[in-house]
């Protein structure tokens, strides 16, 4: 015959206070005193109780729940967004539930459907887009969204980004400054803001130099695309002598493919750099320079935002932290540097 459950009344009883300062210790947020804390906590582990968060959610009408919708895993730099989130919502009494979109470039608003049907407190999506229709479905369901690593153009939404057209134009000027001329460019998905913001910057500290893109191929963010876009950028007759890759998911295997291919040298014969500083790129296998996109800083931002949105107090922002060029020895040095 099984053991009845333990409730918080059977806490309350042992611990010698109301079932409501009971809640309260088990509820992120709410204040109680160090007194009653340690008494009910103390209870609690002497009766095996653990708190019924499904019934709180529907006494509260607050899940404790903020669902993630995010592109892809393959690209190392979003496990460590996961993680950051993870902890940061965590240490704020909140957790994640992940559903994955299929990839940079899927439609993720059948995705986003089912994540507000699990009656979620918040919504983050990291690098895949939002449509109107599911905005508007997430305001009527007083569900606030975040767009992290993606911004979109009509504002409805909050969103946290690098600055990614800032960081183009840092790439644009140390490839110049490194004697290079015949600067080639891989994009990313063509319709995500960090692709066209990125290249956009590019493009403009180019043309400060009184250059244009020497050639351009588009990788998709995905490694096959990639791979291919390598080929065609560097079999040519006249093959650039640096490239920018929009994303270091990209850029890894695109060196792959200049060195174990074609026979080339990095950085004697071409320049590689990157965007994200996703693990690998610090590898010594690739060295490769990059553009940091600071993880940690963006993380706080987005939950911030998420949290001022699930007390009612957030109108639509958008947060765009500064990146930083991270040289490693994938590019050929300017002179200044070399001589440092």
């Amino acid at each position: 015959m099984s053991q009845a459950r333990v409730t918080s009344i059977d806490v309350a009883r042992l611990a010698g206070v109301s079932q409501a300062a009971v809640s309260r210790v088990f509820t992120p947020g709410a204040s109680a005193s160090a007194q009653t804390v340690e008494k009910v906590r103390r209870a609690a582990e002497q009766l095996g109780y653990r708190p019924n968060r499904l019934a709180r959610s529907l006494n509260t009408g607050r899940s404790g729940m903020v669902g993630l919708a995010i592109g892809y895993l393959e690209n190392q730099f979003y496990p460590l967004v996961l993680q950051h989130l993870s902890q940061a919502l965590q240490a704020r009494g909140y957790h994640i539930l992940v559903f994955m979109t299929g990839g940079p470039d899927e439609n993720a608003d059948a995705v986003i459907e089912e994540i507000l049907d699990y009656q979620v407190d918040g919504l983050i999506a990291a690098s895949v887009g939002l449509s109107s229709q599911l905005a508007r479905r997430a305001r009527m369901a007083d569900v606030p969204v975040v767009l992290l690593n993606r911004g979109q153009d009509d504002g409805a939404v909050s969103s946290v980004t690098s600055d990614n057209r800032a960081g183009g134009r840092e790439v644009a000027d140390f490839l110049v400054a490194g004697g290079h001329r015949r600067i080639a460019y891989i994009a990313g998905w063509e319709a995500a803001s960090t692709q066209r913001d990125r290249e956009l910057g590019f493009r403009e500290g180019l043309a400060a130099h009184g250059l244009e893109l020497w050639a351009r191929a588009c990788g998709e963010f995905e490694r096959a695309t990639a791979i291919e876009a390598a080929r065609a950028l560097f079999s040519a007759d006249e093959r650039p002598d640096a490239v920018f890759v929009a994303n270091d998911h990209m850029a890894l295997p695109v060196m792959d493919v200049i060195r174990h291919e074609l026979g080339l040298r990095i950085p004697e014969d071409v320049s590689v750099v990157g965007y994200d500083d996703a693990p690998p790129a610090a590898w010594p296998a690739y060295e490769l320079t990059t553009v940091r996109q600071k993880i940690p800083e963006m993380v706080e931002a987005c939950v911030e935002s998420i949290l001022e949105g699930i007390a009612g107090r957030a109108t639509p922002s958008r947060q765009i932290i500064r990146g930083s060029l991270i040289v490693r020895g994938s590019a050929r040095l300017p002179e200044d540097r070399r001589q440092g």
